[in-house]
């Protein structure tokens, strides 16, 4: 792993190519799973201080599973996540053209939520994990994910270039630039990868 500030980010954020096609997967990272998203300490309240904005784009189960179970849940890892409508997709989740996405992040597109979305879901398929003052990003092959790995390998996009605008918003455009120039040095042969990473 590379050290940037206080983070250490896998080889694989800068090896694996990924971009997602949402017209192949129709954003079936909503649906799939047998929790909700992970969410962040603080996170939930987010989530409720935005409510009002957000709620009116929800499905009514979606509202229903957030009544029953509140605005974030603990799953069976003790673990907050976001709640399940009946035990399936996101509570937050919502379709539009055949193709799911968030009630949170559209309110936020309308200007009527301050947060956009769980870290979990901007910085998917980067997982984050917490070691003392470190987070660690490793990145997380899911087989539902299969189509923007191809996208990402026909379109030569890299992992931390898909992931630029969420990782700014993460920790910031300083810490960006380090993470171009370790690619860079990847790039000409100054860093070698070990060979499990390739």
């Amino acid at each position: 792993m590379i050290q940037i500030e206080n983070t250490l980010v896998s080889f694989d954020v800068f090896e694996k190519k990924f971009c997602c096609d949402l017209q192949v997967c129709k954003g079936i990272c909503c649906v799939e799973g047998d929790a909700g998203a992970p969410l962040e300490t603080g996170e939930p309240e987010k989530i409720e201080a935005n409510y009002e904005g957000i709620r009116p784009f929800m499905k009514p189960s979606g509202v229903a599973a957030v009544r029953e179970q509140g605005f974030a849940v603990i799953d069976v890892e003790g673990d907050l996540g976001t709640p399940l409508i009946h035990g399936g997709e996101c509570a937050y989740a919502i379709e539009e053209g055949g193709i799911c996405w968030c009630a949170i992040e559209k309110a936020w597109t309308q200007g009527k939520s301050s947060f956009r979305k769980p870290v979990s879901c901007h910085l998917y398929p980067i997982r984050i994990s917490k070691y003392g003052d470190f987070e660690a990003l490793n990145y997380n092959k899911w087989h539902i994910c299969r189509c923007a790995r191809e996208k990402g390998s026909r379109e030569q996009v890299p992992l931390y270039r898909f992931l630029r605008e969420a990782l700014i918003a993460r920790y910031g455009e300083a810490w960006y630039s380090q993470l171009e120039e370790v690619a860079h040095e990847i790039e000409t042969g100054k860093l070698e990868i070990p060979p499990e990473y390739r």
